[in-house]
């Protein structure tokens, strides 16, 4: 059985990720379930450079398929904030309780109309062959007014989705990977790969 390992230790991000590549008969390992243990320097300026960076850095201790995303909120009013700095804003350490907190006080009396923002998702896989494969895909969507559900993680309670009227962490399961940035550029990902026989 082929193996992929994705290059995270975010377990609400396996989750999203075992339950989209179900389908492929390859088994998904996180870093820690392959027992892989290394830091990792993100230091690209976009999404892409950094999963291709996380990607060759985890290849480097194996032989199997290699699956790493750089995902992150673009919020237009600040300047495509927070981005690729999406983990790291406001520092670590910092909760997604008081990030989130943060980018609703800076929109404070924004209007609807210019709290546009985007979820951006891009997924690199590095290749046995050497070769890396890279897809990107976004969920366009606004930041609401206040938090919302509890199904998602991160930002996912300030973004909202205007066709479901609600927030990412509203959303089941099935609807948030049928939308979702992470899903999209995972189904992408699935297609290049099953030109490799996975």
């Amino acid at each position: 059985m082929k193996r992929i390992i994705f290059a995270t230790g975010n377990a609400g991000k396996m989750r999203e990720i075992k339950e989209i590549m179900a389908d492929t008969g390859a088994q998904i390992l996180s870093m820690k379930e392959a027992g892989i243990e290394t830091d990792i320097v993100e230091d690209g300026r976009t999404f892409e450079e950094n999963a291709v960076i996380k990607a060759k850095a985890i290849a480097a201790f194996t032989d199997d398929i290699v699956l790493a995303d750089d995902s992150g909120l673009e919020v237009d009013y600040l300047n495509k904030e927070p981005g690729v700095y999406s983990a790291r804003y406001l520092g670590e350490d910092t909760s997604y309780d008081i990030k989130n907190q943060v980018i609703l006080d800076r929109l404070s009396g924004v209007p609807k109309e210019k709290r546009t923002a985007r979820f951006v998702c891009a997924i690199a896989a590095a290749m046995p062959d050497g070769e890396v494969l890279v897809t990107r895909e976004t969920i366009e969507g606004y930041i609401g007014e206040k938090p919302a559900g509890a199904n998602g993680f991160g930002y996912d309670p300030i973004f909202y989705v205007e066709e479901y009227g609600c927030s990412t962490a509203e959303l089941s399961e099935e609807q948030k990977n049928a939308v979702s940035h992470r899903g999209k550029a995972l189904r992408a990902m699935k297609e290049q790969l099953h030109q490799y026989g996975v």
